[in-house]
């Protein structure tokens, strides 16, 4: 028996193996108790439009909110980390590094209870705002870094080129080098977006009212509501609605930049 023979056999055990266990699962599965549970018409009817309108509509807001913030932060401390000046240098680390070494429930919890009552602030929108200000300082950490990475990823010829013709620094900085770095770092500040759709799920334990849930709030109180886990799959099928097509868009940009390199 030739390589190939033994491939295609080994591909064929590998195929069967797959089929029994689909099948092995879809025999032992109670079906009924999964269209109970899972399946329940008049839950999901009960659901709709709100998980549309409310949850999804949320979730969104407070994802654009969270990362457009989040991005000017990392942008300021990504310079701060590339600055000739090592003051900035040090608390542009120290920054991040506390901020990456913390969980996000942990920020939130700080900046929606321990904050409030040490410095008296109340946040705009209430434990939701500081909530979202707990995943803009946690993300502005992880962003930065991805920024920094990209602007010393632009080859210094760039620079040189543009100074040569009389641009400043500062200039140089805004019209030649950001805009590269920027492209460079698109497919991991994706990732990163990605990863916030889903981490404002954490804002739930903050409290919230019913005008303002996400997704997964949303999922949780209808649960609840209806002793039932058809709200938990309707979340999970809304929340790959949003994130698949992101990170395909992902996968499409990488590829497109290594053909491009």
């Amino acid at each position: 028996m030739n390589r190939t023979q033994r491939r295609r056999v080994r591909d064929g055990a590998l195929y069967a193996v797959l089929t029994l266990a689909l099948v092995g699962a879809a025999v032992v599965t109670d079906w009924e108790a999964v269209t109970t549970n899972f399946l329940d018409g008049p839950t999901w009817r009960a659901m709709w439009p709100e998980i549309v309108t409310v949850a999804v509509w949320n979730t969104v807001t407070y994802t654009v909110i969270s990362f457009v913030f989040a991005f000017a932060v990392a942008l300021v401390l990504a310079f701060m980390k590339l600055s000739p000046l090592a003051v900035y240098r040090w608390l542009a680390t120290a920054y991040i590094e506390f901020f990456r070494g913390l969980p996000a429930l942990v920020v939130i919890f700080f900046m929606a209870f321990a904050v409030p009552l040490a410095f008296h602030w109340i946040p705009p929108g209430g434990l939701v705002g500081a909530g979202i200000v707990g995943l803009i300082v946690t993300y502005a950490a992880y962003m930065a870094e991805t920024l920094r990475a990209g602007i010393q990823a632009v080859p210094k010829g760039q620079r040189e080129a543009a100074q040569s013709l009389g641009m400043n620094g500062a200039w140089t900085t805004v019209s030649v080098i950001l805009p590269q770095a920027i492209r460079i770092v698109i497919p991991p500040l994706t990732n990163e977006l990605v990863a916030l759709i889903k981490d404002t799920s954490l804002l739930f334990v903050v409290g919230m009212q019913a005008d303002q849930v996400e997704l997964s709030a949303f999922g949780q109180n209808n649960t609840v509501t209806f002793a039932n886990a058809s709200p938990l799959l309707a979340i999970a099928l809304f929340y790959l609605v949003v994130t698949l097509p992101m990170t395909r868009l992902v996968a499409w940009l990488e590829r497109r930049q290594q053909r491009a390199r």
